[in-house]
């Protein structure tokens, strides 16, 4: 029987310290007498902070430099050097250490608890910490589920200790031969990474592009880019089976045994590929099989249809909304916010009915995209109208560096001459596409935003180049 200490009460309990959880805790107490407690069974921070954007863009943000740099004349390429790098990435993951995130939480008067937590009845969950022992938790007001996503391993790599996303932005050891099974986010920015750290990488990608769900030419540019450096992208390959000559549980970021081999159909054959390590980047799904929701008579199924009880709220990954670290703090603001509203009497602050979620995939070239895509829209039944422009096509973009490449594309509602979508593909991209959300959100007709002078040579003129590429009557409103 496991042993159980005395419980606690709080007004608001959310299980699951990351950001977004940081985020709906901040927001709900703030300014009140409310206590709130976060409840986390790892690291303070989550997900983000340690094994994904942060680390990541760590990563990647000096190889993107130097690519840079050796594309303009007048300074000299610099020099890559992977222990710096790697060193560099353990500065930003606080080498894996969450007393900052802790003394923060506890700093904006949260309480923080350890261990994994279920719930066990309206409004109480249990906790089981570490040593065995367990606690009750009860929330007078709300809980919260901040639980993030899982990756999605298929069934043929299950035994073969794969790398995940986790190991790949933790690379300790960089394999001679990289095998990564997926063609998203994860498996072209861990490509890039990789393929700089020396690893010589192959993608299988089951599908025909790569960046499924964005515009056709974001998928297009990272292909040509990422076969540029040497990268072997198989479209349309599949795998079947696979084996490992010895699986080892040697660590984050650490070759996981022996060598791997993986038996790939595509639309020729059945072929055979031996590497070094595999890593899996086929999605995630959101975690939510051990957090006791049976025991309240719920199911994943409700929790992703948004079918709660007033007292129980999900947000982030974990709600099955889009898995961006962004959007889920953008939700936990606002859920939080709703929380606070709700146990002081204030009033629910206002929002937009329709927000959109903004993306960047930091390759080289980078992708950021906000709204819908054109296939999107009209889907959707919209009659749109497109703008669509080289990304060197202004004097800003193009003086970025020597080897401009890219595309940049708005999708223009021609009913309401409201913007429905962008999308730039290009060096820097990333600083683009906020001014696209802001005018989505704000709903500011094209014949408004074209008096939003951009400045010159400035990347923003881009702005200008699109707008004038739209039908002259759809500018002139």
């Amino acid at each position: 029987m496991t042993p159980q200490t005395a419980g606690t009460t709080v007004d608001v309990l959310v299980i699951g310290g990351g950001p977004v959880g940081e985020n709906v805790a901040q927001y709900a107490v703030e300014g009140t007498d409310l206590t709130c407690a976060i409840l986390e069974r790892e690291l303070l921070g989550g997900e983000c902070s340690y094994y994904a954007c942060m680390p990541s863009k760590a990563l990647l943000r000096p190889i993107d430099v130097a690519r840079a740099a050796a594309q303009l004349p007048g300074i000299s390429t610099p020099r890559l050097e992977p222990e710096s790098l790697l060193a560099r990435r353990d500065d930003w993951v606080s080498h894996y250490d969450d007393a900052g995130q802790v003394s923060w939480a506890e700093g904006a008067g949260l309480r923080v608890l350890r261990g994994h937590g279920r719930l066990v009845g309206e409004r109480e969950v249990e906790v089981e910490a570490a040593d065995g022992t367990s606690t009750r938790v009860r929330a007078r007001r709300a809980v919260v589920l901040a639980t993030g996503s899982v990756p999605v391993v298929p069934e043929p790599l299950r035994d073969l200790a794969p790398w995940t996303s986790r190991d790949a932005t933790g690379v300790q050891e960089v394999p001679a031969q990289l095998l990564i099974v997926g063609g998203g986010v994860v498996a072209v920015e861990a490509a890039t990474w990789m393929a700089a750290l020396g690893a010589q990488v192959r993608m299988l990608v089951r599908g025909e592009t790569l960046l499924t769900g964005l515009e056709p030419a974001a998928g297009r540019h990272v292909l040509e880019a990422l076969r540029s450096l040497g990268v072997e992208v198989e479209l349309g390959a599949e795998v079947v089976s696979a084996s490992r000559e010895a699986v080892e549980d040697t660590g984050l970021g650490r070759i996981h045994g022996g060598g791997v081999t993986v038996q790939v159909r595509d639309a020729d054959a059945t072929r055979e590929i031996t590497a070094n390590e595999i890593l899996v980047a086929t999605g995630r799904r959101p975690r939510l099989d051990d957090v006791g929701l049976e025991a309240v008579g719920l199911a994943p199924e409700n929790v992703l249809a948004g079918l709660l009880p007033a007292w129980l709220h999900a947000v982030g990954d974990a709600s099955g909304e889009a898995p961006l670290t962004h959007w889920g703090k953008y939700r936990a603001r606002v859920i939080g916010q709703e929380i606070r509203a709700a146990a002081t009497g204030e009033a629910v602050e206002p929002r937009p009915t329709a927000v959109p979620v903004p993306q960047v995939v930091f390759t080289d070239p980078q992708v950021a995209a906000v709204g819908l895509t054109e296939r999107e829209a009209r889907g959707q039944g919209v009659d749109v109208v497109t703008a669509e422009v080289p990304y060197g096509a202004a004097a800003g973009t193009a003086l970025l560096r020597d080897d401009v490449t890219g595309t940049a594309k708005i999708v223009v509602d021609t009913r309401t001459g409201v913007l429905c979508g962008a999308t730039f593909v290009g060096p820097e991209a990333a600083e683009l596409v906020h001014a696209a959300t802001v005018a989505i959100v704000g709903r500011v007709p094209v014949h408004v935003l074209r008096h939003a002078v951009p400045s010159y040579p400035a990347a923003s003129e881009l702005w200008l180049r699109l707008l004038e590429e739209l039908p002259r009557e759809l500018r002139a409103g």
